[in-house]
């Protein structure tokens, strides 16, 4: 996996991040539903680019513990898709 693929995706992991440390109960509701279909994913990986942070997709290269937490994010396989903008993200940042 490129480094330069994970860094494309920086914003997302951020907000998965944020996510997974300010826990809420509906991102963690749509994050368990998320889990489930990566789970069943053969692209789900255990060898990871960034040490410690498995497991990951193996498509985008992401943590699948921020990336199911990122509202923003999407599969890159679309198995599931974003919830709402890094727009609307970033505003909800704001407040």
């Amino acid at each position: 996996m490129d480094l330069k693929k994970i860094w494309k995706n920086r914003k997302e992991i951020y907000e998965g991040i944020k996510n997974a440390i300010i826990r809420d109960v509906i991102v963690e509701d749509i994050a368990e539903k998320r889990l489930v279909l990566c789970n069943e994913c053969p692209s789900k990986g255990d060898e990871c680019e960034v040490p410690g942070t498995a497991p990951c997709c193996n498509e985008c290269g992401c943590s699948l513990a921020f990336k199911i937490r990122s509202l923003s994010s999407e599969c890159p396989l679309e198995k599931w898709k974003s919830i709402i903008t890094e727009e609307q993200e970033d505003k909800l940042d704001e407040l």
